[in-house]
């Protein structure tokens, strides 16, 4: 029986997916990091920091797809679609995430539906172009 010294191991390193020598980070968009950051369960944290720069070089297109699993990943986030993968789930949470962010308005803005139906718009509306003495 061979001993493997400290560090080492008896069997190969199979090549697995999104496998990356790197943890993934984005400090730009998360300055606490991924996990502190309230947007992302421990799981999903955990596999973004694991694969999210293999993740990040598919899906910029600077690493081609090594395995069927990559594969998938990419033609899922071509499409649009998750479905079950696990991985493209977290991307597409990630990618929504940092996305621009919806504003919600508590007033109307000139010009809009409710202003076109009733048919007080500025333009062109029933009122008259004098001053009110």
């Amino acid at each position: 029986m061979i001993l493997a010294r400290k560090g080492q191991t008896n069997q190969k390193k199979s090549t697995m997916s999104f496998e990356s020598d790197k943890r993934f980070n984005d400090f730009k968009h998360f300055p606490r990091g991924l996990r502190r950051s309230g947007e992302f369960t421990v799981a999903e944290a955990d596999s973004l920091e694991k694969y999210g720069t293999a993740m990040l070089a598919l899906y910029q297109g600077t690493q081609t797809p090594r395995d069927d699993v990559e594969s998938a990943f990419v033609e899922q986030v071509k499409s649009g679609a998750a479905g079950a993968n696990p991985h493209a789930k977290v991307w597409f949470k990630y990618l929504k995430v940092i996305g621009p962010k919806r504003v919600h308005r508590l007033c109307t803005v000139a010009g809009g539906a409710n202003e076109e139906a009733s048919g007080g718009g500025f333009e062109g509306g029933s009122g008259s172009d004098e001053s009110i003495d």
